[in-house]
Formats: C-alpha cells, sequence, structure tokens
C-alpha cells in the first residue's frame, strides 16, 4: 500500500493528466458532431452486438492470420488491463487483496499473469515486423499516393514507436511489480502464488534480496507501471492507439445498409439543401469522421484496393491516415467551430486518386474496425460533380445518354428491344400476368457482345418454362454508373421514373443479369419508394437446376472453368454459392482463383470506369485480374456480369491466350443446344 505521500502526489498526477486529456477527447467529440447527418439513435440491441464485435473481433479474422493472432493477444490483453490498473489503484490506496482470495480473486489474478506475458510477447512481434522484418513493406504508403507531410516524415513510425514502447513499458512494469510482489509473499510464507506461472518464475531472480528492496521494487514499479498511464492518456486521442475506443465506437454507429455499398439518396426536394457532397472534411458525415480516429493504420484495405495494387495513386488507407493527420494538426480551430483552410482534395487525396476508384467495396469489407474508405470517395465525387462540374469529360457523354435517351450507350431508347427480334421475349404488355420480370439492363440491350447473354438467358427461360416478360421500351438505366460517378441528381431523376414504372406494373419478381442492377434496384430503391424482391440471373438458374427444369446433358466436360465473381454480386451482394451451383449442375470442373467469392479481384469497370479511360498505374485492373484467371489452367473463364464480360473479352484479347470469356448463362445455353 502506498504511503499518505504517495498518495497524495498520485492523486495530483491523476487531476493534473485528466484535465490535460480533458481537452483533447472534447475537441474530438465537438469535431464529430459537426459532421453532416442525423444522429443515430443507438439501442441496446445494437449496443450489445457492437460490444459483442469490439470483444471478440470478427471482423479482424480475415487475412494475416499470424498477425491476427498476435494482435488479439494484445488487445484482450490490453482490454483486461481497464481492470486490472482498476485493482492495482485500490491496492495502492486500501489494505485489501482486489477481488479477495476467492476462486474470482484467484482467476482473476491468472488471468492477469497470462495476459501480462501475452501482451508483452504480441507487442515485442509487432515491433520487430515493424521496424526489422521483411513484412514491414505491407505497412508502407507507396511513393506516388499523397500523404500528409506530417505522416510521411515519420509521423507514422513515431506515433508507433511511442504506442509500442509504452504498452510495452506499463505491462512491463506491471508485470514486474507482481514478481516483486510474490517474492515478498515468499519471504514471509515459504511459498509463492503459483495461480501466476509466469510472475511466479521470474519473482526467483529476486532471491536473496531483503524486505525493504522487494518493497522499493514493488513501489517503483507501481508508479512507472500507472505513472505511464497518466503520461499517455493526454496523447491518446492524438495516437493511433486511439482505435481501441473508436473502433467500439464505430461499430455502434455504422449504418445498417441492405448491403455493404448502398448508398443514402440525397433528398432534392428539401428546398434547404444547398451544400450536395463533401468538399472539406467538416462536411464528411460524422460516421467518416470517427472512421479516421478509428483507423489502426494496418493497410489492409490497400492491399485490397484494385486501384492501389495496380499502382494508382489512390490508397484507402492514406485516406484515412490524412484525415486523422489533419484533423489532429487543426483540432482546436475544428473544435472552435472554424471552417478548414483546405479542402480534402488539398490534402486527402488527388483528383487522380479520387477517379481511381472502382466502388469495388473491398476496403469497406477488409476492414477491421468498420471503415468506409469508399463512402468518402463517393461524396467526394458528388461534390465535384454536381457543385463544382469537375469531373473527367470522358463521363460526359455517359451522363448525356442516361438523360436523353435512358442508357450510357446513348442509343435511341426505340433500339432497346432490337437484341430480342425473332425471338420470344413477351413484354409486360403481351404477359402482364408474367411470374418475373425481366429487367434486361443497359448491356444487354445495346452492346454486341452483352446481348449474346440476353439472347442466351431468353433462350434458357423459355427452354424451363418460365412465364417471364421485360418492359420493352418503358424500360431505363437504372442509374448506377450515374450514381457512382457522382452525378446523384441524374441517379435520382432515373430512379423516381424506374420507380413510377415498376410501381405500376408491380412484378411479383425481377431478375437481372447485371449485377449492378441487382444491387441498385434491390438495395438502393427501397430507400425512395422502390422496394422490390431482385434476383440474380444465376441464382434463377440455380433454382431451376435444383427444381430439374434445365434438361441438361450429361457427358465429359471441354475443359476446367474458372468463375470470376462481380464485386457487386458476390462481396456486394453475397451472391456467391449460385454461380458455382449452376456450373456444377454441367458437372464442369471449377477450380478457383486465389482471390475469390467475397475476396474476388475486381474486375475495373465498376465505378463509372466503364466509361472513362483508366487512371495512370503500373497495370490494367483488368489485365491484372485476367492473369490472375489464366494462371489457373483453366479453358474457360466464366462471368456473370456484362461489365466483367467486357473487361475480361478485352484482357483475354490482349494477352493473346485463347482463353474462353462466356457468361455463366451462355455455358447452360450453349449445354442446351438447338433443343431449346
Amino acid at each position: 500500500m502506498l504511503s499518505i505521500a504517495e498518495k497524495v502526489l498520485f492523486a495530483i498526477a491523476v487531476m493534473g493528466s485528466a484535465s490535460l486529456a480533458y481537452r483533447g477527447f472534447s475537441n474530438v467529440v465537438k469535431v464529430i458532431r459537426r459532421g453532416t447527418g442525423e444522429p443515430l439513435k443507438v439501442d441496446l440491441d445494437r449496443f450489445f452486438r457492437a460490444l459483442g464485435q469490439w470483444i471478440i473481433m470478427k471482423p479482424i479474422w480475415k487475412t494475416r492470420t499470424l498477425a491476427d493472432v498476435f494482435h488479439v493477444m494484445i488487445a484482450w490483453g490490453f482490454v483486461f488491463y481497464f481492470l486490472v490498473n482498476l485493482g492495482d489503484v485500490l491496492q495502492g490506496y486500501f489494505p485489501v487483496q482486489f477481488l479477495g482470495a476467492g476462486a474470482v480473486g484467484v482467476a482473476y489474478r491468472f488471468l492477469a499473469d497470462v495476459f501480462s506475458v501475452s501482451v508483452l510477447v504480441g507487442m515485442v512481434w509487432f515491433l520487430l515486423r515493424r521496424f526489422a522484418l521483411g513484412s514491414r513493406r505491407q505497412l508502407v504508403i507507396r511513393e506516388n499516393v499523397k500523404v500528409m507531410e506530417a505522416a510521411r516524415a515519420g509521423g507514422i513510425t513515431r506515433d508507433s514507436v511511442i504506442v509500442g514502447v509504452f504498452i510495452l513499458a506499463h505491462v512491463g512494469f506491471r508485470f514486474l511489480g507482481e514478481t516483486f510482489t510474490l517474492a515478498q509473499e515468499r519471504l514471509h510464507t515459504g511459498h509463492g502464488d503459483p495461480g501466476q506461472p509466469f510472475a511466479h518464475a521470474v519473482s526467483g531472480l529476486w532471491e536473496g534480496l531483503d524486505e525493504s528492496a522487494l518493497v522499493v521494487g514493488q513501489h517503483v514499479s507501481w508508479w512507472l507501471a500507472l505513472g505511464l498511464i497518466l503520461a499517455f492518456v493526454p496523447y491518446f486521442p492524438y495516437s493511433k492507439h486511439f482505435h481501441l475506443i473508436m473502433s467500439g465506437v464505430n461499430f455502434l454507429v455504422k449504418p445498417d445498409r441492405p448491403s455493404l455499398g448502398a448508398l443514402d439518396p440525397v433528398d432534392f426536394e428539401d428546398e434547404a439543401l444547398e451544400q450536395i457532397g463533401v468538399a472539406r472534411i467538416e462536411d464528411l458525415p460524422r460516421k467518416h469522421l470517427i472512421d479516421a480516429y478509428a483507423c489502426i493504420m494496418c493497410n489492409r484495405c490497400q492491399d485490397a484496393c484494385p486501384a492501389y495494387v495496380t499502382g494508382k495513386e489512390l490508397s484507402p488507407a492514406a485516406l484515412e491516415v490524412n484525415k486523422r493527420y489533419y484533423l489532429n494538426l487543426n483540432l482546436a480551430a475544428l473544435a472552435a467551430g472554424e471552417a478548414s483552410a483546405e479542402t480534402m482534395l488539398d490534402f486527402a487525396l488527388s483528383e487522380s486518386a479520387l477517379w481511381a476508384c472502382t466502388t469495388c467495396g473491398a476496403c469497406v469489407d477488409i476492414c477491421p474496425v468498420g471503415n468506409e474508405p469508399m463512402f468518402d470517395l463517393l461524396h467526394l465525387r458528388r461534390h465535384q460533380v454536381l457543385m463544382e462540374s469537375a469531373f473527367p469529360q470522358e463521363l460526359q457523354p455517359a451522363f448525356r445518354g442516361m438523360e436523353r435517351n435512358g442508357n450510357p450507350w446513348n442509343r435511341s431508347a426505340a433500339d432497346r428491344m432490337a437484341w430480342a427480334e425473332g425471338r420470344s421475349v413477351p413484354t409486360i404488355d403481351e404477359n402482364p400476368d408474367a411470374e418475373l420480370l425481366w429487367w434486361v439492363g443497359c448491356a444487354p440491350s445495346y452492346d454486341p457482345r452483352a446481348q449474346r447473354t440476353a439472347q442466351a438467358l431468353a433462350k434458357v427461360m423459355n427452354a424451363a418454362g418460365v412465364r417471364f416478360a421485360v418492359l420493352g421500351g418503358r424500360e431505363s438505366c437504372t442509374g448506377d454508373s450515374a450514381r457512382r460517378a457522382g452525378n446523384e441528381y441524374l441517379f435520382y431523376e432515373r430512379a423516381q421514373a424506374n420507380i413510377e414504372t415498376l410501381n405500376e406494373v408491380a412484378p411479383k419478381r425481377i431478375v437481372t443479369t447485371c449485377p449492378h442492377c441487382l444491387h441498385t434496384l434491390g438495395k438502393e430503391y427501397a430507400a425512395m419508394g422502390g422496394a422490390y424482391e431482385v434476383i440474380h440471373h444465376t441464382q434463377l438458374l440455380a433454382e431451376l437446376a435444383a427444381a430439374g427444369k434445365l434438361d441438361l446433358p450429361g457427358g465429359e466436360a471441354s475443359g476446367a472453368v474458372t468463375f470470376h465473381d462481380p464485386c457487386y454480386l458476390g462481396r456486394h451482394n453475397g451472391v456467391v454459392d449460385e454461380p458455382r451451383e449452376v456450373l456444377d449442375a454441367l458437372r464442369l470442373p471449377v477450380v478457383e482463383m486465389p482471390r475469390h467469392g467475397t475476396k474476388s479481384f475486381c474486375c475495373g469497370a465498376g465505378g463509372a470506369q466503364m466509361w472513362k479511360e483508366e487512371e495512370p498505374g503500373a497495370a490494367a485492373v483488368n489485365a491484372t485480374r485476367f492473369d490472375e484467371a489464366a494462371a489457373t489452367g483453366a479453358q474457360t473463364l466464366a462471368v456473370g456480369c456484362p461489365f466483367c464480360l467486357t473487361m475480361m473479352d478485352d484482357a483475354s484479347k490482349a494477352a493473346g491466350e485463347g482463353m474462353a470469356v462466356k457468361d455463366v448463362v451462355e455455358i447452360v445455353a450453349e449445354r442446351l443446344g438447338d433443343r431449346a
């Protein structure tokens, strides 16, 4: 127990540390409250779900398994140390044994001992990994990516050192103090506490020291362990270690989206609407300001980002790092309500980086703390397009085509059904009682290559006896490309017109050959008054195969197939098994690419990239993905998206590999032969 003088001194130190820390923490709260959007209502169910995510760290177990194990060793130990530090303070002030000598106290001391060692081992491993081992390259942001000077010039490294040394020293001195305590017990009782096996083993080092020396060691260790806490707390809101708390807050406030990438609509009927999108950091929604503080700077997002991997200027990790550093450097001014002096394009990312995003969602999916950098980019695009009219001019024809003719190809609406000439494809006017409304989509309607997919699906549905219909000339672009390019108003116009049409038709179910249409119709129109049950054509094919409605002949497979999961099918909407079930029904050997399912690599066409030149980089996204497919040795690359079909077909032709690129439904139609 502490002396009276020590108790007074520690109380003064606590008050000093708290007063210094209060300013930082309160400024962070004030800055986050400046963010846009309505405050999220938190109920008990959401609270306990977030608490569970925070404790078990479920999102982290997706990659870097070894690093994840060591991270959990530190994180669980440090969380337990909130209780340990409380117990040490109480034991310092009062002549008590925290939680007593019973079973609860024994369990507590055993866990404290084990977690102390796990934190020390884990922290040593991470420091060696960051500063000595070859894996350090994973933690570096490439030179062509915009990173604030304060971060690039040693700031990230310095913060890592401070946090790492603090954890090592705090836990190390606390553990050392326990060894002195156990050595004292041995002097008095002849034995230590075997319930603390690690501390008990180390306490043997103090054999031969008298009690006064052990008391000094105990007190010095106590002061160093808890004194480091008091010294660190004022720095805490400025450090990467802040993610320990803010990741939990992030889980708590993360919206319940209908799918990973579903965007909230802008209310263009609101007469008070003045700002659209984001220009300055304080324009971000509150959730995305929290992202900056929750970021652990692990760079998992940039490792998964197709733009970064292929050498573009975009790094979602750098975006979050830059946000954090800008907030830290301007925290007092922003907390006081001042406007930031720079736009996010001045410090957070370059224009090329902004327009390199394919909106594949990999950064959102992989983040262990719930960050959503993709949405930051989409908010920035909205501002650039609608407030500044500053966007790649290659997008203008697509915008014009969607606005005037209802399709980004800018082809006449009268040609939308030309692909179906000579085929049995009834319109909804001809078959008003159809069980299934087929939303054909713009690419299968106008793109010559994608038209073959539409023709194949018509053939298969007719062969299976599906009672379907199409909208024909009443169909129009869903507006996905406009929305992902930032032209939210054009999307709004397209959506309103389509919702009016669909609500009039009142389809029982909708099937679409395009995952982007699947996503927009099924997951985003609902927020605007259009709730529909929408399935992808591979889901329909899987249903038909399971019901025995596809009379597929047997026979030996002509070669292996590898399936490329479209981002908006697998990652955004969770449709992974059905395409493979169809290929299995065809008795085709399927060989998987290393990145598949929800971890698939992008084709490069999403986020309106289909309508513009790819941003400069070391390689093309579609070529990178095609190389991965070719490396499997498969004869056929199967896809389930007209954009992916175009991108992979182009890459195949450029590579000259002779690998066939086909939509899944084309493979089914070929197997049916002339019988349909």
